[in-house]
Order: C-alpha cells, then sequence, then structure tokens
C-alpha cells in the first residue's frame, strides 16, 4: 500500500538556525532517504520551497482568488513529502517515526487513493 508521509516544521528565516544545525538537517534528511531506498520502499522523495513562494489559488462566489503564501497561517508549513509503499499503517507508522522532521515537527500519514482504468477507487 501507498503512504504519503508529509512532513511539517518552523520554517527558519535563515538567521534564526545556525549553519551548523542547518548542515545536521541535510545530512538527516539524506540518511533518511538513503535508508528508504535501501529497504526499497521510496517511490519518490519532494523537499519543498520555503512557503513565501507558495501561491494559493481558489474559487469564491465562482471568481477566481489567487493568494501570495500558503493558505493556513501556521507556524509550521509543509516542508516536504515522501511516496512509499509498505505493506501496512504499521510499517508507514514506524518509517514516520525515523523521518527527521519527528524530531522537531511532525509527520503527517496519509494513504494514497489510486483511481484504476475502471473508474473504482483501491487503497
Amino acid at each position: 500500500m501507498r503512504y504519503m508521509l508529509l512532513t511539517h516544521y518552523s520554517e527558519s528565516d535563515g538567521e534564526s538556525q545556525s549553519e551548523e544545525a542547518t548542515a545536521a538537517a541535510r545530512v538527516a534528511f539524506a540518511s533518511y532517504t538513503a535508508t528508504l531506498e535501501a529497504a526499497g520502499v521510496l517511490i519518490a522523495a519532494e523537499v519543498l520551497r520555503p512557503s513565501e513562494s507558495t501561491t494559493t489559488v481558489s474559487l469564491v462566489g465562482g471568481e477566481l482568488r489567487i493568494q501570495d503564501g500558503p493558505f493556513a497561517d501556521t507556524k509550521e508549513q509543509l516542508g516536504g513529502v515522501f511516496l512509499i509503499e509498505v505493506a501496512d499503517l504499521d510499517a508507514a507508522l514506524d518509517w514516520a517515526r525515523q523521518a527527521p522532521p519527528a524530531r522537531w515537527g511532525a509527520v503527517e500519514i496519509r494513504p494514497v487513493a489510486a483511481h484504476t482504468v475502471t473508474g473504482a477507487w483501491t487503497a
């Protein structure tokens, strides 16, 4: 079954986080990604640019609304995603527990629904 691990953590302005902390985070993410790859469960991984580069689109009363920045005004932002394929939620939980943002933010686990040729949604 496929699961998306959505990593959430506070964004730094670049000045509030030391170069050492930034370097350590990069090493942690590289190690985690390599571990997922070695286990054969990683399908894709992406790190997102800071939320300040986000554009949010919605329709309000039939009118297009374009907003600079993320929809949610929160301290923690979506920072990246890992798409994995594992046997079940317990396995996804184990991988999420090992994700670096679990130590300084949160990791959301969401099952991926697949739309088949027949039009049915599958897990």
